[in-house]
């Protein structure tokens, strides 16, 4: 498979391959060693979320003996799935805390051996205000768990969100100033479903400018002639 090959994670494969991964680590381990993987990001997203319809990114905390990353290898053989398919690279990004095992919540246990954990709302959106990425789904994200909290009726709060960004990374400063006006704006409207779909549309775009940047570093005449326009 190339290295550039994107795989999509959706909520229904996700439960698969997180049961097929506890099966291979029951097998190569037995019944007395346990594992436990705590879900970040896009795929904390889908396992708590319906807005969000999938992801291209495995991102996790790891708990689990050395025999785990052959486990996540073997189902990436079995489902097509890339040689570390589920990984922990998002340790070396802004969003990254030591305490985000603090705050975990429970998700699901498979075969009794793999036990899932995700996190809860405002250390969720946390995480997606430090890295702010406008060219990735980090304010769509924002906006989507903040609109479905809204419809149950589970509201969150401004005062949750600072408190959970203080507790992970020290206080609210360490947020960008674009990030921090972003939520602001936020907590002055209603409309989550719009501002959702606007926040959507301008990721989008924001990617497209940011291929057409990376195919024209690589392409010098292509350069040279955009540079002369």
């Amino acid at each position: 498979m190339s290295s550039d090959q994107k795989i999509i994670f959706t909520k229904d494969n996700l439960r698969q391959y997180l049961k097929a991964l506890g099966k291979e680590f029951r097998r190569l381990n037995g019944t007395s060693v346990p594992a436990e993987i705590i879900l970040v990001g896009g795929a904390a997203i889908l396992a708590n979320y319906d807005f969000r319809e999938m992801t291209t990114d495995m991102d996790a905390l790891i708990y689990a003996s050395s025999s785990m990353k052959d486990a996540i290898n073997h189902v990436g053989d079995v489902y097509g799935l890339p040689n570390g398919w589920l990984n922990s690279d998002f340790k070396n990004t802004l969003s990254y805390s030591q305490k985000l095992d603090e705050v975990s919540v429970y998700y699901g246990t498979f075969s009794n051996v793999l036990r899932v954990r995700t996190l809860s709302a405002e250390y969720l959106v946390a995480m997606k205000l430090r890295s702010g990425r406008r060219y990735k789904n980090d304010l769509s994200d924002i906006v989507g768990i903040l609109f479905e909290h809204q419809k149950k009726g589970t509201p969150l709060t401004k005062e949750k969100i600072m408190y959970a960004v203080a507790f992970l990374y020290g206080n609210w400063n360490t947020i960008s100033e674009h990030s921090q006006i972003f939520i602001d704006d936020l907590f002055r409207v209603t409309d989550y479903e719009k501002i959702y779909l606007d926040s959507v549309a301008d990721e989008k775009l924001a990617r497209a400018s940011l291929i057409e940047f990376e195919d024209n570093l690589h392409t010098p005449d292509k350069l040279s002639h955009s540079i002369r326009i």
